[in-house]
C-alpha cells in the first residue's frame, strides 16, 4: 500500500453558524490549530464572546500521520458522549486534522434528550465544516544538504531539476540549504544528494 503523504485542513477559521432546535441554539466554530495551547486561546476567546451561553463542547485533532494523531472532545457538562465525540465523528467523516471544532449552546428551557443533542452537536459541527475552506496539503519530509562553496553549482542543479522547495539557506564558505520535500518523493532526493561527492545530506 502506498504510504499517505497527503492530508487535510483549514487555513483560515470558518464563517459562524447556527443550528436551532426546540429553542436551544447551538454556534459551530471551526479553527485551524497546531497544538493545545491554540485550542485554549480559541475556546477561552469563545467564552468571552458567548459569556452567557451554557455550554462549550468541543473536539479537536493534530498531526499529519497515523502515527502521530492526537485528539480530544470535550463535553463540557452535557451528558456523557453526547457532545465532544459527535463533534469529532465529524472531524474523522470530513478527514481533517490540525483543526479544532467548538459548538456553543444556549439552552432554550427544553430538553433535548441523548439523541437529540447528539443530532444537535454533529449538526452544529458539520455545518462549521460545510462552511470552512478545507485544503489539501502534503506531509513534507525536512532536509539539510552540507557542502563546501564549490560544490553550489552542483547542488543547485538537482534542486532546479527536481524544482525542491528551498525553505532556508546559508550560503557562506560552507553552505547549508534546508529543503522540505514531499514524503513520497523524500527517498529519491535524498539518494540523489548521498550520491554526490562532497555533499552530505540528513534529516532535520
Amino acid at each position: 500500500m502506498e504510504e499517505k503523504d497527503t492530508y487535510k485542513t483549514i487555513t483560515k477559521p470558518s464563517e459562524e453558524v447556527l443550528f436551532k432546535d426546540k429553542n436551544s441554539k447551538f454556534f459551530g466554530y471551526a479553527f485551524p490549530v497546531e497544538n493545545e495551547e491554540d485550542a485554549k486561546q480559541h475556546i477561552e476567546a469563545l467564552k468571552k464572546q458567548h459569556h452567557s451561553a451554557r455550554h462549550w463542547c468541543y473536539a479537536y485533532q493534530f498531526g499529519t500521520e497515523e502515527k502521530n494523531l492526537s485528539y480530544r472532545a470535550n463535553d463540557d457538562g452535557e451528558p456523557n458522549n453526547s457532545a465532544g465525540m459527535p463533534i469529532y465523528g465529524q472531524i474523522q467523516s470530513f478527514d481533517v486534522t490540525n483543526i479544532l471544532i467548538v459548538v456553543v449552546r444556549y439552552f432554550g428551557g427544553v430538553k433535548l434528550g441523548v439523541g437529540g443533542l447528539i443530532n444537535a452537536y454533529k449538526t452544529g459541527a458539520k455545518m462549521a465544516l460545510e462552511a470552512s475552506n478545507i485544503v489539501k496539503k502534503t506531509i513534507n519530509v525536512q532536509y539539510c544538504i552540507s557542502f563546501e562553496y564549490k560544490n553550489m553549482n552542483k547542488v543547485m542543479r538537482i534542486i532546479k531539476e527536481k524544482n525542491l522547495n528551498v525553505t532556508n539557506q546559508v550560503l557562506e564558505l560552507d553552505c547549508k540549504v534546508y529543503i522540505a520535500v514531499r514524503k513520497s518523493e523524500a527517498k529519491t532526493v535524498f539518494e540523489t544528494f548521498n550520491n554526490q561527492f562532497e555533499i552530505q545530506i540528513k534529516t532535520v
